[in-house]
């Protein structure tokens, strides 16, 4: 009780000084979870308040961003003044974006139609980015509003984006709605938000928007395909994909790649392996497509890997390929990827003339801990590059640490 009345004495001395940093402090302690319900802070609680709006108003940035919490805990009692500090167009641009930011946190859809009524209004396209993301911040209250923003083109894309923030099952039917709107960031942010939901609905947009004329939007399908393998035999998802490898954008390409290692099949691994080999291929989608069969974790996908190393003809890829052999788990996988590995090393491959794709077998046979492979490490300790020596010996000690390895 003492402390407490201490700390309101301290608080309007600090008020009267204007000194808002040690005015923060106390407001800080005074709002403390512990102490919020005591009969005193009650009581004060409208001249906590008072004291905490005043340093919104004159604080710095530091300040007002420090401030913001107090107004967290003083709950429902600070939602009509920071209404009002929105409301006001000629309060400073920051001080409402900060009031934008509590109202958002206070979660009260008391804030909802004076946050909707600046996205309507207000020219500030960072306040009404603020004033966006307070109400996705408020979860399923903020849908209805946000419908009526879809309605109006020019708060359409940010309505979808509030929209996509809530992830909540209510959302789906007013996201749907705007999944072939003509401006592509709305359709893109929507394909995006839908992919969430397991939803039969959702199947059938994601399948159309892969042929979406803008890039964006095919991108966004296909990862949301991608995170669906439960649906690979049923869509035949692998035949959808597979187009997209060949897309005109080759951020849809990859994205392609990836959602297709997800699938998990053999049918998938070919498709891969086919965008691979094909010298039409940009060196950067077959980077991808080699980490994507990594990823694919079959035996045939190790073997595409396999008989790539000896078509390519690329230092790059070949590094790739033998780097990505290296990160594989399960124990099947494990022993394929050491088999592809030490059988390319006493074959006169043209990679192993390579000082960096020696060491980066050595690398790969130690993270793979297959002990077949400690024969050709201690015959890499002979190497003539340092850096070889170097891995050969580190991949030893991780295989058959009891034993002292040199370079």
């Amino acid at each position: 009780m003492n402390n407490i009345n201490q700390l309101l004495v301290q608080a309007q001395a600090a008020y009267d000084a204007a000194n808002w940093s040690l005015l923060i402090q106390c407001l800080q302690q005074l709002t403390q979870k512990e102490d919020s319900e005591h009969l005193e802070i009650v009581k004060n609680q409208e001249h906590l308040l008072q004291l905490a709006l005043s340093v919104l108003d004159v604080g710095d940035f530091q300040q007002r961003w420090e401030i913001a919490k107090v107004f967290s805990r003083l709950g429902t009692i600070a939602i009509p003044p920071l209404i009002d500090i929105l409301e006001n167009e000629d309060a400073d641009e920051e001080l409402r974006a900060y009031a934008a930011r509590i109202l958002g946190d206070l979660k009260n859809p008391d804030a909802i139609a004076s946050l909707v009524e600046l996205l309507k209004t207000n020219e500030s396209e960072e306040l009404k980015e603020i004033a966006a993301a307070a109400l996705g911040q408020m979860g399923t209250v903020a849908i209805a509003p946000l419908r009526e923003l879809l309605a109006e083109e020019e708060t359409r894309l940010l309505a979808t984006q509030m929209l996509s923030y809530i992830r909540q099952k209510e959302t789906i039917t007013p996201l749907l709605s705007v999944v072939q709107d003509s401006q592509v960031a709305v359709r893109a942010v929507a394909i995006e938000a839908l992919s969430s939901f397991h939803d039969d609905r959702v199947q059938t947009v994601l399948l159309n928007a892969l042929n979406d004329v803008a890039a964006p939007v095919r991108r966004e399908a296909v990862l949301g395909l991608g995170v669906r393998p439960d649906l690979c035999e049923t869509l035949d998802l692998v035949a959808k994909l597979q187009p997209r490898l060949y897309d005109i954008n080759q951020d849809v390409c990859c994205a392609a790649a990836v959602a297709l290692s997800r699938m998990g099949c053999d049918a998938a691994a070919q498709q891969l392996f086919q965008v691979l080999v094909s010298p039409n291929t940009p060196i950067r989608l077959q980077l991808e497509v080699i980490r994507a069969l990594s990823w694919v974790g079959t035996l045939s996908s190790l073997e595409y890997l396999q008989t790539a190393l000896h078509q390519l003809q690329s230092l790059t890829l070949w590094q790739e390929i033998v780097t990505v052999l290296g990160r594989v788990s399960g124990s099947v996988l494990t022993d394929k990827a050491a088999e592809i590995l030490l059988e390319i090393l006493p074959h006169n491959h043209p990679a192993v003339e390579i000082a960096s794709i020696r060491s980066a077998i050595a690398l790969s046979l130690g993270q793979l801990g297959k002990m077949q492979a400690i024969d050709a490490l201690i015959e890499m300790l002979a190497d003539q590059d340092a850096q070889v020596r170097l891995h050969a010996s580190a991949a030893l000690r991780k295989l058959a640490p009891e034993k002292e390895w040199g370079e």
